[in-house]
């Protein structure tokens, strides 16, 4: 077996961020630094920078349909990743592909709104996630606004984070991580359920602006693990690990919301045995 065979490759279905910060560009940034070989699916293109969304157009979905089956024919992925997805029609031709090609390890970032609170998921493909894409999940990564869309109703603290969790999953999902970024406090708190316990994380929280891509990269780093073979506690722990560093040596580019650091070397690629 050659190098390039032993690379395990993984898929992201997401926007295309113009500023490097978040989207696709984001997710191959990521998938480079786990040493996993990125592929993409487009599903929109986005104007933005750090200050925020200009605009953005969404792809044709029957060429979204095509890109995944065009990776998929010659490159199977491993595992693969939804971001912005940013139409009701978009949402039905991924759920459609992803049970069409049996896609495997799919991590569902239900991406709404942008870091600059610019929207960038039109209203009636929530119920498109909720319904078709969950369901199809190994994984779901809302943060505290985007599980109170998905679900509803707001969430207010810890026992709702847990009941959120436990919401996700009975509605299909085959685990659910709550990220509480959005809770006020010193501390942030993510949690996981995977329909049998909870793991939970807790870290300071930074003091920083550097926040442009943080769920991106975070959803990458978890794919990017399983595509590595990692149980899903384990690429969860070290995507939260990722991003947490990512956001600690952020390279502090633009006026707004910068990007963060995917030069870093994840927790997985330190503990690989070195060439002498």
């Amino acid at each position: 077996m050659t190098p390039a065979e032993r690379i395990p490759v993984a898929l992201s279905i997401a926007g295309s961020d113009s500023s490097g910060g978040a989207g696709i560009q984001a997710d191959l940034k990521t998938f480079q630094a786990f040493g996993v070989f990125g592929t993409t699916a487009v599903t929109a293109v986005t104007a933005q920078n750090t200050r925020g969304v200009v605009g953005f157009a969404a792809i044709d979905p029957d060429l979204v349909a095509a890109q995944i089956r065009a990776v998929c024919d010659d490159m199977p992925p491993a595992s693969t990743k939804t971001g912005m997805l940013a139409t009701a029609a978009v949402v039905r031709t991924v759920a459609m592909a992803v049970r069409d090609l049996e896609l495997s390890s799919l991590v569902v970032d239900p991406v709404m709104v942008a870091t600059s609170g610019d929207r960038l998921l039109e209203a009636a493909a929530i119920d498109a996630i909720r319904d078709m894409l969950l369901p199809l999940a190994t994984l779901v990564t809302p943060n505290i606004p985007e599980a109170e869309v998905l679900l509803g109703r707001s969430i207010a603290g810890m026992d709702d984070m847990r009941a959120a969790a436990v919401e996700l999953v009975r509605a299909g999902a085959a685990a659910a991580l709550v990220k509480g970024g959005h809770l006020p406090g010193d501390e942030i708190v993510d949690l996981l359920w995977d329909g049998v316990e909870a793991t939970v994380w807790r870290h300071r929280r930074l003091s920083t602006s550097s926040t442009h891509g943080t769920g991106c990269t975070l959803s990458a780093a978890a794919v990017a693990g399983l595509a590595r073979g990692r149980p899903l506690a384990g690429a969860v722990a070290d995507a939260i690990d990722f991003t947490r560093r990512a956001i600690e040596t952020a390279p502090r580019l633009g006026s707004g919301h910068g990007p963060v650091n995917h030069f870093i070397e994840p927790a997985i690629r330190r503990r690989e045995p070195r060439c002498s």
